[in-house]
């Protein structure tokens, strides 16, 4: 008797709908047969990989608990600790499985440890074998010992020991292929031709998030900070207050037109080329000593090694009772008290940075090196220099200056004071004794200059007639000019550029090397 049709209408089914039932029946049995078999050696795997639970990949850590486990930083795993068992996250920067060991480096920030998975007892060789096989720049969790080793390990930070691993799980993996290699990003610059391919500027700032990655870069960055802390420690321990001025403006800071303009409503702004007016200001309102920490804008198209269109400024303004010099002599101290500081506070994060960009170490003298205009003049003269008594100093002149200087008093670090008032923004005070200077200053590290300052016009007609005569519209700075109406002090100080700094004091050849995302007239983004 032939079966009924499935489909209900009592009519026997067809050879042809027999053969496909048929053939789904057994394509069941084959299905079940193999899940049955992937059950059974998956199971045979678990009963052989007996580490299965040691090691593997972590789901997103979704803050869904919290636990009394003890997280020890890579640069804490030191002699002090051997012996002990520690859990570290880090980065995994290289993995190299060879037989039954693999070979791991870890780096957490400026620091770096090797770390050793082998074969034994309680690692099986499938945890063994996922160890190298993670990306490199993800971020692991890793459990261990801390072992002291026979030999130093000269690819690490940490060269007395190792780390011996007993877990490791992957936290957040890296895609496998990265847009550039950190081992090549990490090369001395003077190393050797065939040590391997470096890379460039442009590809490292398209790809900054990696780029700062490197040992080195954490460093520099490390010590920009520490500049920073330094410049704050001293000027606050002067009774210096801390300010913070407004950067989008209603009139050039500098006079120039260098700005960058911008809508503000329903009229134009713009973005400060410095806080001086308002450090000014703050100086009238009896704050007396005051400095800043901020951005500074300029809209100038200088594609060279030391321009950014946006920097960090430094900037410091004090009153004073009888001379500049009191604001000179502040100065002074102040950055001898960074160099100082940087050199002994810091010796780890230069070293670091000085074994990928080697270079003499900065040399300062205690107090520093004053020099007049008419002396650097005649240093330049005396080496063939055509520069007339009222001429700024170019790039190269102010290269040369600095190398003289160098080789006659033996420091990186010096004041040139007295500039022509020719060369100097409105606010500047003119030299009571000679109606083409002023009193006004430069400084200079490894020849190139780091801060500009001067005495500044207290007075509102001389300012007012110096404002004139540089072109500002005195409409646009009314408020600044009215702040010395009602009395103001003698005063002066000085604008710093973070980045220019860093750079010149490691010996570095980019100002964009000192900037986390530099802007400059190509560059926007990151």
């Amino acid at each position: 008797m032939a079966e009924a049709n499935p489909s209900g209408d009592g009519q026997p089914m067809s050879k042809s709908q027999l053969k496909k039932i048929q053939k789904e029946q057994e394509k069941a049995q084959r299905k079940a047969e193999a899940a049955a078999k992937q059950a059974q050696e998956a199971a045979a795997r678990d009963a052989e990989d007996f580490s299965k639970d040691l090691y593997g990949y972590l789901g997103t850590i979704t803050s869904a608990e919290k636990t009394d486990r003890v997280w020890t930083t890579v640069g804490k795993l030191t002699e002090a600790v051997a012996d002990q068992k520690v859990l570290v996250r880090a980065r995994l920067q290289t993995s190299r499985a060879t037989g039954k060991n693999c070979f791991i480096v870890l780096r957490q920030q400026c620091f770096t440890v090797q770390g050793i998975l082998s074969v034994s007892d309680t690692i099986s060789k499938p945890m063994v074998k996922f160890a190298g096989a993670v990306p490199k720049e993800s971020i692991v969790d890793v459990y261990g010992i801390v072992r002291k080793v026979s030999q130093k390990v000269a690819s690490c930070t940490q060269q007395d020991v190792e780390l011996h691993v007993e877990k490791i799980y992957c936290v957040s993996k890296a895609e496998p292929r990265l847009p550039l290699q950190l081992e090549d990003a990490s090369r001395p610059v003077d190393g050797d031709d065939d040590a391997g391919p470096t890379v460039n500027q442009d590809t490292r700032l398209d790809n900054r998030i990696i780029d700062l990655r490197t040992t080195t870069n954490q460093a520099i960055f490390r010590l920009q900070g520490a500049v920073i802390f330094l410049f704050k420690e001293y000027l606050l321990s002067r009774d210096f207050v801390e300010i913070q001025p407004p950067h989008i403006i209603s009139a050039a800071s500098e006079g120039g037109a260098n700005v960058f303009e911008v809508t503000y409503f329903s009229r134009k702004a713009y973005l400060a080329q410095s806080p001086q007016l308002y450090k000014q200001m703050a100086v009238c309102a009896d704050f007396e000593r005051v400095f800043c920490v901020g951005p500074v804008f300029r809209a100038e198209n200088s594609n060279t090694h030391r321009h950014l269109t946006e920097f960090v400024g430094l900037d410091l303004e004090m009153a004073f009772n009888e001379h500049y010099h009191e604001v000179l002599d502040v100065i002074g101290n102040m950055f001898i008290n960074i160099f100082k500081g940087l050199q002994t506070r810091f010796a780890s994060e230069i070293a670091t940075v000085q074994r990928q960009y080697p270079c003499e170490p900065f040399q300062f003298l205690e107090p520093s090196l004053r020099l007049e205009w008419p002396e650097g003049l005649a240093m330049l003269r005396e080496n063939g220099v055509d520069i007339d008594d009222e001429d700024d100093l170019s790039t190269p002149n102010e290269k040369l200056l600095g190398k003289l200087v160098k080789a006659k008093y033996g420091t990186d670090f010096y004041i040139l004071d007295k500039y022509p008032l020719a060369v100097r923004p409105f606010y500047t005070m003119p030299d009571p004794r000679d109606a083409k200077s002023s009193n006004s200053y430069d400084m200079f590290m490894r020849g190139e200059e780091i801060l500009s300052g001067a005495q500044r016009i207290h007075d509102s007609e001389l300012l007012t007639e110096r404002a004139r005569l540089h072109g500002v519209d005195l409409e646009k700075i009314k408020a600044y000019i009215d702040s010395f109406r009602y009395g103001a002090p003698p005063h002066g100080g000085g604008g710093i550029g973070l980045e220019r700094v860093l750079m010149l004091f490691l010996g570095l050849h980019n100002v964009r090397n000192t900037s986390m995302f530099p802007r400059d007239p190509q560059r926007l983004s990151p």
